[in-house]
C-alpha cells in the first residue's frame, strides 16, 4: 500500500472526527462502536464465505475503518496514534516470530504455537496470569472460546489420547439429558446441553474441524432448503401450517434430493 494512500485514510477520518465533520462520526466512542466493530468483521466473513474478492476488497476496507476510528478516538483523548499501533503489531509480529527474525528453530506449527505462548506470557500485562488458560476473552463466541480452552488445556497436558476417546463423552453427555429432562430440571437441563455442546467442540478439535465453520455451514444448509421448502408450497398457495409434519419432512427429503441432481 502507497504511503499517500494510507496518510489520505488518516487525514480523512481525522476530518470525519473534526468540528467540521460528521455529527455521526464525532459522537462515536470505543464502547459505542463495538457491535459496529463485531458486525464488519462478520460481513467479512461473509464475504470469504462468499469468495468475491471485490467483496473481501470492500469488506477488509469497512473493517480498517473501525481500527482508523479506534485510532482517532484515542488520538483525540492523547492517547495514542494509528502509527503506535502499527509499529506495536510490528514489534510484536517480529518478537512472537524468533523462528523467522531470530535463530529459534520450529519445525512444525505446533511449536510456532508453543513459542507464541511461551513468548506472550512473558509480555507485559500477561506476566501475572497465574492460569493456562487467563487471557482468553469471555467476550469471544461460546463456540469459539470453548475451543481456545480446549486446546490450552491440551498443551498444559490435559487431553483425551485419540478421538475414540471422545465419542463415549458425547454418549454420556446424552444420557446426563435425557435424565434431567426426566427430572424436569430446566437448570440442570441447561448445563447438561452446555456440557453436550463442549464436548462436540471437543470432537470438532480432534477431527480439525471449526466448530463454529460447521455450525455457520449447516445453519446456512438448512437457511436454503428452507426457503426452497417455501418456495415449493407457494406454487400451491398453501403455508406450512396447511400440512402434518409427515408431509412437510416429505417435502424436505424432496429438496435435499434436488440438491443431489
Amino acid at each position: 500500500m502507497k504511503n499517500v494512500s494510507f496518510d489520505r485514510l488518516v487525514d480523512v477520518v481525522a476530518m470525519l472526527r473534526s468540528d467540521n465533520g460528521c455529527p455521526w462520526d464525532l459522537a462515536q466512542t470505543h464502547e459505542s462502536l463495538k457491535a459496529d466493530l463485531i458486525e464488519e468483521a462478520y460481513e467479512l466473513i461473509e464475504a470469504i464465505d462468499a469468495k468475491v474478492p471485490k467483496k473481501i476488497c470492500d469488506e477488509l476496507g469497512d473493517l480498517l475503518m473501525q481500527v482508523m476510528l479506534h485510532s482517532q478516538i484515542a488520538t483525540d483523548r492523547n492517547e495514542f496514534g494509528v502509527d503506535e499501533v502499527i509499529e506495536n503489531l510490528t514489534e510484536k509480529l517480529v518478537r512472537r516470530h524468533p523462528h523467522v527474525f531470530g535463530s529459534v528453530v520450529a519445525t512444525d506449527e505446533n511449536e510456532v504455537l508453543e513459542n507464541w505462548e511461551e513468548i506472550k506470557r512473558g509480555e507485559d500485562g500477561n506476566k501475572d496470569r497465574k492460569s493456562s488458560l487467563d487471557g482468553i476473552p469471555h467476550s469471544l463466541p461460546s463456540l469459539q472460546r470453548a475451543e481456545k480452552i480446549q486446546k490450552r488445556a491440551s498443551r498444559a497436558g490435559f487431553d483425551w489420547d485419540q478421538t475414540e476417546d471422545v465419542l463415549p463423552k458425547l454418549q454420556e453427555e446424552i444420557d446426563e439429558i435425557e435424565e434431567s429432562i426426566r427430572n424436569d430440571d430446566i437448570t440442570e437441563i441447561e448445563m447438561e446441553i452446555g456440557d453436550l455442546l463442549f464436548s462436540v467442540v471437543n470432537l470438532c478439535r480432534f477431527l480439525n474441524v471449526q466448530p463454529e465453520e460447521a455450525l455457520r455451514k449447516s445453519t446456512r444448509k438448512f437457511v436454503d432448503r428452507f426457503q426452497r421448502m417455501e418456495t415449493a408450497l407457494e406454487r400451491t398457495n398453501k403455508k406450512f401450517k396447511d400440512y402434518d409434519l409427515s408431509t412437510l419432512d416429505q417435502i424436505w427429503e424432496q429438496v435435499k434430493q434436488q440438491e443431489k441432481a
